[in-house]
């Protein structure tokens, strides 16, 4: 204590300070870290402001998300719909509907009870009309004075009729006995056809014989704390059930959205962990500089990066998916500008280079998908905020010590061995093999589905074994939207409209719930009284699954395969050619994630090459503005274009697809390339091979950034990291290659606004050129 108080005490008032800012922002950082929270759902990876999109929450907001879908097979057919199994199935039921954020839940179990409810409360009724009919018959009797036994005659003659009306309809409508879920035969007359197949209208709660389907639609717009929690609730409500089945799986969309949420979180620190060791070992194992001062680099990009993640954190923003990328590719690429300060490069030119890959990066801010345009800004905030770091630390940190490196930096001037236009001439094939390369990117196949980002992951997994089960992965709707979407009118459309569909794409869609189905019984051409009697007699619980209490809105529901993009648009054409139809008045959109996908891969298809050559753009402007050497610059943005052409050639012959993630190929690309080519050229210029070799290792990192990525479990990740190492080597050949054809070497006199002069003058005391001078002197 009492050596704290002296060292306090011998610290001038500017250091102490420092000593408590330094404090402060620590405090901060630790603080902004804390408050990090991460966001995985549907809505990071769709367009913003699409009216599918928009339509979809209107119709979650009313009937439900989509469905947490709890999966129970048995050992045989119809075991779980006994009559034994039926009290604990709804048990399950109501204890589902009973969990929190939860809308409805749908399952074999409630639609029975619901129905056998319905029934005894019709029989009620029209037994209550019945003792009605003989009551005011037998008063009547009574009142005209007539004999007990004249009295009962005429109560036995007004029922009559009743009962011939309306007995041959009940035996007809109840053949399976008392509607009681104790009646097995009821049950299986309900739910099975003669065959022992389930009957059409119920194939999304019991696809098999041998398989139930429980639907837990939970509230719009969950949160992802609020998501995990209900995916969680749902799966211990179903462990701790008495019901026995052969297995049980807890899937959906927010099961696959709880599970990306987990394991992102559990992959931010183990990739992070990892790419700390791998960038480290680089800087630690080369003999770049003193041992001492090896990790420099990384030290100055690990608070770079964690002051950006606690300005997220501290600003309330969320972090998505491609968190887990963060840390790694900034870890990569931001301890190169250490690297170069501490080799000798001027602070412009450093500066220069991070800010044009920051733009790069920024340039995906204009990406539809809003998880890739916060990666892109996030990117370009920690790369500008690690730059900064790196000059402070490099103006008053610890630097080389003064005696001078091993070898000279500035050699004498020799003649280049190769003419000129021999090395223009090598530039010839790859500028082809580029071209090439961008006459494809338009072409290569991109895969939008949400469900895919979870490759990898067992949740997956169960989605997919579900799907064969269910035989659908997502669900497309038809909203329908009317002053009346029940009038004769409308009904008639729907009817029509679920059958050609069906006829039509039969092979792409299966019909799942639509008013019509709810309404069969009453015909093809219900009277308007007709349907106020069938809502007033049906279990609101089925009605409420297709139309609004106020009958303004409606909902035609049918099963797709959510994986097909490319199938999904052709559907998703041909039903805004129904909609078209639907009568004057009434407003048909179409919603559901499936529509969503299509969405978002036609608003990627539309800015992909927009987006490539704008990360370009952007981070050549940053050269041209900053660097004051316009052909360095215009060598640079060459260096990311042909290295983008190349990356994207080489996807072209293998098959790789693009994912949301590498659409934005030319921004990732120009991040890196523009950086080598500046760094190159002036170690060129300057003929200094250590500058040089500096760049090989910041690309060393910079690769191994990106190819720690590959440890994680999610298929979407590991492609982005692959894809981005092969980038960086890309990037690196063709920045050598240009800047050996393109630039002038040591052996020419360089203008007075090169990069060369200006960062020599501009170059701090302590640096490497200086010191040599300093040596001779």
């Amino acid at each position: 204590m009492r050596s704290s108080r002296r060292v306090l005490s011998s610290l001038r008032p500017r250091h102490l300070l420092v000593v408590v800012a330094a404090l402060g922002a620590l405090a901060a950082m630790i603080g902004g870290l804390a408050r990090v929270e991460i966001e995985t759902g549907v809505d990071e990876f769709v367009p913003r402001d699409d009216a599918v999109v928009r339509t979809t929450a209107e119709m979650a907001e009313q009937f439900g998300g989509d469905p947490v879908v709890v999966l129970m097979e048995s050992a045989e057919p119809g075991e779980l719909l006994r009559k034994e199994n039926l009290p604990e199935l709804l048990r399950l039921e109501g204890e589902l509907a009973a969990l929190p954020h939860v809308k409805a839940v749908y399952g074999p179990g409630t639609v029975l009870n619901q129905i056998a409810g319905q029934a005894q409360d019709l029989l009620a009724e029209l037994g209550g009309y019945r003792d009605g009919l003989r009551a005011r018959a037998e008063a009547e009797a009574r009142a005209d004075g007539r004999s007990a036994g004249e009295v009962t005659l005429a109560g036995d003659r007004a029922v009559a009729e009743f009962d011939e009306r309306y007995g041959a309809l009940l035996a007809q409508g109840m053949p399976g006995g008392l509607p009681t879920l104790h009646n097995q035969t009821f049950v299986n007359r309900v739910i099975f056809n003669d065959e022992g197949d389930p009957r059409p209208q119920w194939d999304f709660l019991v696809p098999r014989p041998d398989a139930v389907a429980l639907l837990v639609r939970p509230d719009s717009s969950l949160p992802q704390s609020a998501t995990e929690d209900l995916v969680a609730a749902v799966e211990a409500t179903v462990s701790d059930s008495a019901l026995t089945p052969r297995s049980s799986t807890v899937t959906g969309v927010p099961a696959v959205v709880a599970a990306l949420g987990e394991q992102v979180r559990h992959e931010v620190p183990l990739l992070g962990g990892v790419a700390v060791l791998a960038v480290g070992a680089w800087f630690l194992l080369s003999s770049w500089t003193r041992r001492r001062l090896r990790l420099l680099p990384l030290a100055a990009t690990l608070v770079g990066t964690g002051a950006t993640l606690a300005m997220a954190g501290w600003a309330g923003r969320p972090l998505a998916l491609t968190a887990v990328a963060f840390l790694p590719v900034l870890l990569g690429i931001g301890s190169d500008f250490m690297t170069y300060l501490h080799r000798g490069a001027g602070r412009r030119t450093v500066l220069a280079a991070a800010l044009a890959s920051a733009a790069g990066f920024a340039a995906l801010a204009v990406a539809p998908v809003p998880a890739v345009a916060d990666l892109g800004t996030s990117l370009a905030i920690g790369l500008v905020v690690t730059a900064l770091v790196s000059l402070a630390v490099h103006r008053w940190g610890p630097g080389e010590p003064t005696d001078g490196p091993d070898e000279p930096v500035v050699p004498a001037a020799r003649a280049e061995t190769v003419g000129r236009g021999t090395r223009r001439a090598v530039l010839l094939l790859p500028v082809l093999a580029a071209a090439v390369g961008w006459a494809l990117f338009p072409s290569l196949t991109l895969q939008s589905d949400f469900t895919t980002l979870a490759d990898g992951l067992g949740e997956y997994d169960d989605a997919r074994s579900v799907e064969r089960i269910v035989g659908a992965s997502g669900e497309v709707a038809l909203v329908v939207r009317g002053d009346d979407v029940l009038d004769a009118q409308t009904l008639a459309w729907m009817t029509t409209t679920r059958r050609e569909v069906v006829a039509r794409h039969g092979d792409e869609l299966n019909a799942v719930l639509s008013p019509t189905d709810v309404l069969s019984f009453l015909g093809a051409e219900p009277r308007p009284g007709q349907v106020d009697a069938a809502l007033r007699l049906l279990p609101s619980y089925l009605a409420s699954s297709v139309v609004s209490e106020d009958r303004r809105m409606a909902v035609m529901t049918y099963g797709v395969d959510l994986r097909d993009v490319e199938r999904l648009q052709v559907l998703r054409d041909y039903l805004e050619e129904v909609a078209a139809t639907a009568p004057e008045g009434v407003e048909v959109e179409l919603a559901g994630l499936p529509m969503v996908a299509v969405s978002a891969q036609e608003a990627m298809d539309d800015e992909r090459l927009v987006g490539a050559v704008l990360g370009i753009l952007a981070a050549g402007l940053a050269l041209l503005v900053l660097l004051r050497a316009p052909r360095v610059a215009l060598v640079a943005m060459l260096s990311a274009t042909l290295a983008s052409g190349l990356v994207a050639l080489g996807m072209a012959i293998t098959g790789a697809t693009l994912t949301p993630m590498t659409a934005g190929l030319g921004s990732l690309t120009a991040a890196v390339a523009c950086e080598f080519t500046v760094l190159l050229a002036l170690a060129r210029r300057r003929g200094d091979r250590r500058l040089a070799r500096s760049v090989d290792l910041a690309a060393a990192a910079s690769a191994t950034g990106y190819a720690v990525l590959m440890v994680s479990d999610l298929g979407l990740i590991r492609g982005f990291g692959l894809l981005l190492a092969l980038t960086v080597a890309v990037a690196l050949g063709v920045s050598r290659l240009l800047v050996w054809s393109l630039l002038p070497d040591s052996g020419t006199a360089a203008p007075t606004d090169s990069p060369t002069t200006r960062d020599e003058r501009e170059a701090p005391v302590g640096a490497p050129s200086l010191k040599i001078l300093e040596k001779v002197r």
